[in-house]
């Protein structure tokens, strides 16, 4: 098991909770909403859009539908992926078009227990505030809560 995956095991689950789909990106610990999900896609051939904004990694063929893809790393302010990482995609839907959201791993969906909720700390950086729900604390790390509605509120979109 790795570091990730041992750290998600510590949270547990408990069916009094919230249900988060648990991911990994950049190396931080997040969680989305399970009822924000709609797929979850392994590596997929991704075409750019020209002239797209830089959150926009292209688009992708999700069984004959056209689903934009968002990098989160780009769109959280991490660096880029290192050069032959695999990513997954969390599909989710908004207004009626489907979004993937590129992420670096995916685990699995835990139920937090909604009094270990906190409101965003004052030193998680702003973007990540700007984005965030709020946090669990875990032993020894912070599981961020990730606000799809907010990721999906791209600058210029209309």
């Amino acid at each position: 098991m790795d570091g990730m995956s041992a750290i998600v095991a510590e949270a547990g689950t408990d069916n009094n909770g919230r249900g988060l789909l648990t991911l990994s990106l950049g190396g931080q610990l997040c969680g989305v909403p399970v009822l924000d999900v709609r797929d979850i896609l392994a590596e997929q051939p991704i075409a750019r859009i020209p002239l797209a904004q830089p959150e926009i990694a292209g688009s992708l063929n999700l069984r004959g539908r056209i689903v934009t893809a968002i990098d989160l790393r780009r769109r959280l302010g991490l660096p880029p992926a290192p050069a032959g990482q695999a990513r997954m995609s969390i599909v989710t839907e908004n207004a009626g078009e489907l979004y993937a959201l590129l992420v670096d791993q995916v685990f699995e969906v835990l139920s937090m227990h909604a009094s270990r909720f906190e409101p965003n700390p004052p030193t998680l950086p702003p973007i990540w505030a700007e984005h965030s729900k709020g946090v669990y604390q875990l032993e020894g790390n912070l599981l961020v809560v990730l606000d799809v509605g907010r990721l999906l509120n791209l600058p210029g979109a209309r």
